[in-house]
């Protein structure tokens, strides 16, 4: 399934390979994916503790001479809709894979990619501060607006985002283009809330467009204890999906850790060729709200529970 969220950037093209000036054109996505640049606005966060984090936009690319490496695999366990359930494996491999390999399916071992340079990179139509536009910073290799200030929000819906790449000797300049998406908020305010035989109902204020834009969604009500299942969503972003009741139910059955969450994300995405696949540019805009689970009391530590439970390592009262 693809993820609508993509902080990190990953490359798999050889030096020789990456060529040329592209548009953003959906012909742009043969092949591959490279790698994605990510701009996001990420919306105000209630915390655990009642306080409010600001909402802000993250700029962060990187870039690697390969694909990283999934330690976790994900089995499909039931598909309703646009969403699917799945659950985690971990890969087992004998002798083990050492400090440079990562273990991606039992008894197969893969190598970690190394950072690479793209040359100079810039992003126009993001708004700062003190203006519109911005060069990325790469700090070991980590493309970062560093040294200035980026506007909450830093572009609006429709607004037209470009990112150019100089190149470098791993890979020849490339450009890529997309459209800016509105910011996203749930119709349900600050928290929702799971309950066995009950669908889950999401609702949101649909894009002007709904071609121009996906919304992504990811449910794991378990991964502060190790996640033990989630569900994921791609749908349309037209306002409004609903995960089935039979998934809610199988999805609870799994287990539940302290503080679940789930996180919707609305992203418009531009390509641009290079080698023998592409670069994606992914502008999104994201919330993640609080869910209530049945039986499930959050706690940090044990001042949180009543007597005799205790705060347990998955942050909840037991």
């Amino acid at each position: 399934m693809k993820h609508h969220v993509c902080i990190v950037l990953g490359v798999s093209a050889v030096a020789s390979g990456c060529g040329g000036n592209s548009s953003s054109d959906d012909d742009d996505a043969a092949g591959d994916l490279l790698g994605t640049f990510s701009v996001q606005l990420v919306a105000p966060r209630l915390e655990t503790d009642g306080t409010t984090t600001p909402g802000y936009t993250s700029v962060l690319g990187k870039v690697y001479d390969g694909t990283t490496p999934e330690t976790v695999l994900w089995d499909a366990s039931m598909t309703s809709g646009d969403c699917t359930l799945s659950i985690p494996r971990v890969p087992f491999c004998s002798p083990s894979c050492g400090a440079n390999m990562a273990c991606v399916d039992d008894g197969v071992c893969a190598a970690y990619p190394t950072a690479q340079s793209v040359g100079n990179v810039h992003l126009d139509g993001v708004k700062t501060t003190s203006g519109t536009g911005v060069d990325l910073t790469a700090v070991s290799n980590t493309y970062q607006a560093a040294g200035v200030t980026l506007a909450y929000p830093a572009f609006a819906e429709g607004d037209t985002i470009s990112l150019t790449a100089s190149g470098s000797t791993f890979a020849s300049a490339f450009t890529a283009s997309t459209k800016g998406v509105g910011e996203l908020s749930l119709a349900s305010g600050s928290t929702l809330a799971l309950a066995s035989g009950t669908a889950l109902q999401l609702g949101w204020t649909a894009a002007t467009s709904s071609s121009a834009s996906t919304v992504h969604v990811k449910l794991d009500i378990s991964h502060h204890g190790g996640s033990k299942g989630k569900v994921e969503c791609d749908t349309a972003d037209a306002g409004s999906l609903t995960l089935a009741s039979a998934m809610v139910d199988q999805l609870l059955g799994l287990g539940a850790a302290g503080y679940p969450t789930i996180i919707v994300t609305r992203s418009s995405v531009g390509h641009a060729a290079a080698a023998t696949g592409h670069v994606d540019l992914e502008v999104s805009s994201q919330v993640e709200v609080p869910i209530t689970v049945p039986g499930v009391q959050s706690c940090t530590d044990d001042t949180q529970c009543t007597a005799p439970a205790t705060c347990q390592d998955d942050l909840t009262c037991r």
